[in-house]
């Protein structure tokens, strides 16, 4: 992103009635941004994450703790049932009220396919039927991306699985490929040109450590005791057993992994899970407004803000 910050001036003012969009790899530090800006200009905040949605794992996936939702106004986390399917689509029907409320939205989250259909835009794509996802299941991620055309192949992220069978599905299901829907996307909910929208720059060498402290947060805050609650009906199917580090923190509780190797597996999947994050905010949100982080204690990006 060095290339964008070129482009950007600062101090990024922002005002107390427009709609802040924040986005940002897992660990960066997104919600203690979103959390000061509602604390000293108000607003709600929304959750655009994928994960953070649903209920039980509140440790795991990050959500915010219960003392800042009490301190101001948060939407969307852990309103939905671990079992439950819960796509963009939905995301964007629950946040539609949000958009026209009292109070102005900060939405939050990584998850950048759930930003880029709220401000561009979602094709009306018919649901998928049962047994056409079941066949992409048993399918080997190769055989699925040898299916798609060149066109929607190059739109996603072909190392990310649920992104690849998605575009699969949609064509078996409908006929035409992904990238034909997507080019006959009615107009988004939220236009990116009527928000601030702020996309934070967390480098490998600062957000490396970050994550490997998360975890050993996650330890502290009882990710343990959270993990024993979810396991009488934890299925890993269900699409909250999708988080980062869920099927570990089960072998661990099973004694098929140590602590040790509990960490090692969180540590390295949510590395993995930040550069795809990077990769995507790189291609995608060009036109956002890029806030570089350059020291473990975000108040020297907050400088940046009112």
């Amino acid at each position: 992103m060095a290339a964008l910050q070129s482009r950007m001036t600062f101090p990024l003012s922002l005002s107390p009635r427009q709609p802040v969009l924040i986005a940002g790899p897992t660990a960066s530090g997104k919600s203690a941004l979103a959390l000061h800006i509602a604390q000293t200009q108000g607003g709600v905040i929304v959750n655009a994450d994928a994960l953070q949605v649903y209920d039980g794992w509140r440790i795991l996936t990050a959500r915010p703790a219960p003392e800042d939702e009490d301190r101001v106004a948060h939407a969307l986390y852990g309103h939905v049932a671990p079992d439950r399917p819960y796509s963009t689509g939905h995301w964007l029907r629950d946040l539609r009220p949000w958009l026209t409320g009292p109070d102005r939205p900060i939405i939050v989250g990584g998850t950048g396919l759930n930003f880029s259909a709220l401000t561009e835009g979602l094709a009306d794509i018919p649901a998928t039927q049962p047994d056409v996802r079941a066949e992409g299941d048993r399918l080997a991620l190769a055989d699925l991306v040898a299916t798609l055309d060149p066109e929607t192949a190059g739109r996603i992220d072909l190392q990310n699985r649920a992104r690849v069978q998605r575009a699969w599905e949609v064509l078996h299901s409908t006929g035409r490929p992904l990238a034909q829907w997507q080019d006959d996307t009615p107009p988004p909910l939220l236009p990116l040109e009527r928000t601030r929208p702020i996309v934070v720059d967390a480098p490998p060498e600062w957000l490396t450590p970050r994550i490997a402290a998360r975890f050993d947060q996650m330890l502290d805050l009882g990710l343990i005791e959270e993990a024993k609650a979810m396991k009488q009906g934890y299925d890993p199917a269900h699409p909250a057993s999708k988080a980062i580090g869920a099927p570990e923190v089960m072998a661990f509780l099973d004694g098929t992994l140590t602590l040790d190797e509990l960490r090692y597996a969180v540590v390295v999947q949510s590395r993995q899970y930040a550069k795809r994050q990077r990769t995507w905010f790189r291609k995608r949100m060009r036109l956002w407004h890029v806030l570089p982080i350059s020291s473990t204690n975000l108040s020297t990006a907050f400088r940046f803000l009112p």
